[in-house]
């Protein structure tokens, strides 16, 4: 995926999450949840931003890995949002935009550690060679 597009699509969804924020009912509960929906929702496009200035292919790839971690938490406090009857899922339908982030997340990150030869299997082959 072009970097710009999902950079795009990444602050569009932290822009839709902060509308459903705001739209959520005055209470206790739903205040937490949104709180956490808003922190991780826009952490997402954040940290994606900073993985494109990463250092070191590591680095990308840690930085990424945080993208999946918030994108994921993300996913949660929808689903809590929705099953607590805090809003109905017909009006989130944020979870396939989520889900998509997530799944070219991972796969952006599978793709750095081949063409790196970092995953965890060369790692340890690399730390046994070291012996």
């Amino acid at each position: 995926m072009d970097e710009n597009l999902f950079k795009r699509r990444t602050k569009q969804l932290a822009l839709r999450i902060s509308k459903i924020v705001e739209g959520l009912p005055k209470s206790r509960t739903a205040d937490v949840l949104g709180r956490q929906l808003i922190r991780s929702g826009t952490s997402i496009g954040a940290n994606y931003r900073a993985a494109c200035r990463g250092k070191s292919t590591a680095d990308v790839i840690a930085k990424l890995r945080i993208v999946e971690e918030e994108a994921d938490e993300s996913a949660y406090w929808m689903e809590l949002l929705i099953e607590s009857g805090f809003i109905p899922e017909a009006r989130l339908n944020l979870s396939q935009e989520t889900n998509e982030i997530i799944a070219m997340t991972v796969a952006s990150i599978r793709t750095l550690q081949k063409r790196d030869g970092s995953s965890s299997v060369n790692r340890q082959s690399k730390i046994e060679n070291l012996k």
